[in-house]
């Protein structure tokens, strides 16, 4: 069951006195998220929106949405980073944790996993609280490796497109903590290693790989696609958190050197309908990776380790295809 810290939304309230106040977060969590508004309403008697857009991370949080509803506060839930706040203080993550235990799938990876000495132990940020009670079960039979956080990250915990605690080449296989196949195949992807999801929730240890490198093949074929390409267009997000304007410059002169035609573009959503309506032969968006390599286009859409692995490739340089996203940041 998700547990959303409300006592820390209680006391930032009580500290600082909002007028109005926001919440977001994943949809899976609305429900519980509608719960915590009521609370709000009912104890400090103030107005609670509830940001209903899709929300994907701790990039997307949508302050925009909060500050067109004169919110002072936004409370971001579920997406916890190791920095608490954030735009001076006017969006606030809060944790959101799963009190589901691990103990009964992790004695099941004893014998899937017996072949491996050391093990790198991850996970999202719904399960970091169950980190030191699987370590100290698999510690029995593994020597058990916790990867240092950096950046947004904490200690063990990843991103769809942050991988810093899994950068460590002492690791035979990874274990993530979860039932996101999304964040476990980015661990698979950017360390070449087996990867194992161990999921409470139908007691099952999955392994990871196979799924990994079919999206792994599909974004490679993407790169070569797109050598032939005269049009590009450079997708810029707009969401708070995907808009990056420093790569554009770089990414722009290099195709140009390469006489190809570049137009720029911004998005709030980059999808298949909307890149349809521009005439171009490829994109290059540099908003979300995982937009690019989760997701089937009907022409190249690269994320920026795809662009900057088919950069080479128009300079005559051999692709390596293990090392285009074994990088511990794809942004």
């Amino acid at each position: 069951m998700i547990k959303i810290d409300e006592d820390t939304i209680f006391n930032i309230i009580k500290e600082r006195k909002p007028r109005r106040v926001a919440i977001n977060g994943p949809e899976g969590l609305f429900r519980e998220i509608e719960k915590v508004a009521d609370k709000i309403m009912d104890k400090f008697g103030i107005e609670v929106y509830i940001i209903g857009d899709t929300c994907y991370g701790s990039c997307d949080i949508n302050l925009h949405a909060a500050e067109m509803v004169n919110a002072d506060i936004l409370f971001h839930v579920a997406h916890t980073i190791s920095m608490k706040e954030m735009f001076n203080g006017k969006v606030v993550m809060i944790n959101a944790f799963d009190d589901i235990k691990f103990d009964s799938v992790v004695v099941k990876c004893f014998d899937i996993l017996s072949n491996y000495k050391n093990i790198g132990l991850v996970t999202d940020s719904q399960h970091l609280m169950e980190i030191n009670n699987v370590r100290s079960i698999l510690s029995k039979r593994f020597n058990v490796i916790i990867g240092k956080g950096k950046g947004q990250l904490n200690d063990a915990q990843v991103f769809g497109c942050e991988f810093y605690p899994v950068y460590n080449s002492d690791v035979d296989a990874y274990i993530f903590l979860g039932q996101s196949m999304f964040h476990a195949a980015g661990v698979a992807m950017v360390t070449n290693k087996p990867t194992f999801m161990l999921d409470p929730y139908f007691n099952e240890v999955k392994e990871v790989n196979t799924f990994a490198n079919t999206l792994k093949k599909r974004s490679i074929l993407s790169i070569y696609k797109a050598v032939d390409a005269k049009r590009f267009g450079i997708v810029v997000g707009l969401k708070e958190g995907q808009l990056m304007l420093n790569r554009v410059a770089t990414i722009k002169k290099r195709l140009e050197e390469h006489e190809k035609i570049v137009r720029l573009i911004a998005l709030t959503n980059i999808t298949e309908d909307r890149l349809q309506l521009f005439d171009m032969d490829a994109f290059i968006q540099i908003a979300c990776p995982r937009i690019s390599i989760d997701n089937p286009f009907k022409k190249p859409v690269l994320s920026i380790p795809q662009a900057y692995a088919l950069l080479d490739l128009l300079d005559g340089k051999e692709l390596e295809i293990d090392k285009v996203f074994n990088i511990p940041h794809w942004l």
